[in-house]
């Protein structure tokens, strides 16, 4: 090799190692790692901003007043059928007057009523397969329709006695029924039609916590009836 050749390879300039693709998205995801982001199909992502943790807590509130309003679940089926059928006819629509909004607090007393007495109501399966209802007592249950006097063909309906939960369930049914009329438009317009802020507030709020501690009650201390407008379990 000649002096000339041996120069020219001495002076030829050092190339550098360019970074592949491959490289730099690693780089990036160390980078988005040690940030609190992630990286998700090759593309950084953002951090969770504080619109989307507010829209976690929204949609948790969302469902909360969703299960406030399955609590209409827990109310005899012909009350309830009752107050959505009448409650606009009574209160018009919610354009109360002097003579509508008295009848309309008398219906819902009779409804609330209702819903007391429904907790003391029970069912028995006979001998020949009908079922049967009737009220609790201290020493078992009064049937209404049975048909023998003498009670044959029937259970030990002693062991149908009234109980202290019975009582229980008969206060949180008045409870749940006042909060699901207190969240009907027709109630509010009728004896708040133009409320104030801390008076719809009130309207907002005590409903919901109403109801969210009486449905908690219920499956804490769940009811082992199945009184007038209540299902009958295949097993009952």
């Amino acid at each position: 090799m000649s002096s000339e050749q041996v120069s020219n390879v001495r002076s030829r300039p050092a190339v550098s190692k360019q970074p592949t693709q491959k490289d730099e998205l690693a780089t990036e995801s160390s980078t988005l790692a040690s940030t609190g982001g992630t990286v998700v199909n090759n593309q950084p992502a953002m951090p969770l901003s504080p619109s989307r943790r507010s829209s976690f807590s929204q949609r948790a509130i969302s469902q909360t007043l969703t299960g406030t309003a399955n609590l209409a679940n827990l109310l005899p089926t012909g009350t309830l059928l009752a107050f959505q059928i009448l409650m606009p006819i009574f209160t018009s629509n919610g354009a109360c007057d002097s003579a509508t909004r008295p009848m309309t607090l008398v219906l819902l007393l009779v409804l609330a009523v209702s819903c007391f007495l429904a907790s003391f109501t029970d069912s028995v399966k006979a001998s020949d397969g009908q079922v049967y209802y009737g009220f609790v007592t201290f020493k078992g249950m009064y049937l209404f329709d049975y048909p023998d006097p003498t009670g044959s063909g029937l259970p030990d309906l002693s062991k149908y006695k009234i109980r202290l939960i019975d009582g229980v369930h008969a206060v949180l049914s008045v409870l749940v029924f006042g909060a699901v009329a207190l969240r009907d438009r027709n109630v509010v317009s009728c004896f708040y039609p133009s409320p104030e802020k801390e008076t719809k507030e009130v309207l907002d709020i005590v409903p919901v916590g109403i109801g969210l501690i009486c449905g908690l009650l219920f499956m804490v201390f769940p009811t082992r009836r199945h009184g007038i407008g209540y299902p009958v379990t295949p097993g009952k």
